[in-house]
């Protein structure tokens, strides 16, 4: 059964693709690829975010609070209407990060969200996690707001798989045909070449990857998807307001 509850801390950093072969490598003497990446060198993630219709959610994690929350559905690949998908509640409080998620078949996780009615309960779903989004569906209104998709490679720890590190790269987005079925195509929401490395631990890293982080002259930035995606947006909006108002 799949994991459908983490707590733990996530720390990020962003490498250009030489930073990222050299770290790769070295990352190999104590990781391993997770099951999916020992058959293919990356895998698809396809998300779906719901907000509000003037954007609470993203607009509150981006002022930095305490604590902040997301709504997210999510596949891996371009998903059938019949396949299995993930609805994630994603929180995070002074810096650790909790999730909760339950499978669904994605038209019941459409209709779930739409109407706030749990669907109907089936033995792949995690019936707490159900209470847990209707809760979060009656205090806001939501609506499906933008598709955001990626590469990925994984490793997990050879000795303590709660230790993951992830890469992630051609991270692309688009604000219409949302669907999670319609295709994971988009715009690049970062330049070519760069990855996103994803250090992901239920507590402190070991001292071994500390020196690796080190020795290589990595430093930790404050980057979410979402919120860089929705500040592209924001941006964009402004530069056709000015082109209006110049032309």
């Amino acid at each position: 059964m799949a994991i459908e509850v983490f707590n733990r801390y996530e720390n990020k950093y962003l490498l250009d693709t030489e930073a990222y072969r050299n770290f790769y490598v070295e990352l190999l003497e104590y990781m391993e690829p997770d099951e999916y990446n020992k058959q293919h060198e990356f895998y698809s993630i396809s998300n779906l975010y719901f907000d509000t219709r003037h954007d609470t959610l993203i607009r509150s994690s981006l002022a930095k609070p305490k604590y902040k929350e997301k709504l997210r559905l999510r596949a891996y690949g371009v998903p059938r209407p019949d396949a299995k998908v993930y609805l994630e509640i994603k929180k995070k409080v002074f810096g650790l990060v909790n999730k909760r998620r339950t499978a669904l078949r994605l038209n019941e996780a459409y209709e779930f969200v739409r109407t706030g009615i749990e669907p109907e309960y089936q033995d792949y779903m995690n019936k707490q996690v159900l209470h847990e989004i209707t809760y979060f569906l009656q205090r806001y209104d939501l609506e499906p707001k933008v598709y955001l998709a990626y590469d990925r490679k994984a490793l997990f720890c050879k000795n303590n798989r709660d230790l993951r590190i992830t890469f992630d790269t051609n991270i692309r987005s688009r604000r219409y045909d949302v669907r999670l079925e319609q295709g994971d195509y988009g715009e690049p929401l970062v330049e070519q070449g760069l990855w996103l490395m994803e250090v992901k631990a239920e507590k402190t890293v070991p001292v071994w990857l500390s020196r690796l982080l080190s020795e290589h002259g990595m430093y930790r930035t404050s980057f979410s998807k979402y919120g860089n995606e929705y500040k592209k947006m924001i941006r964009n909006k402004d530069v056709a307001k000015e082109s209006v108002l110049y032309a």
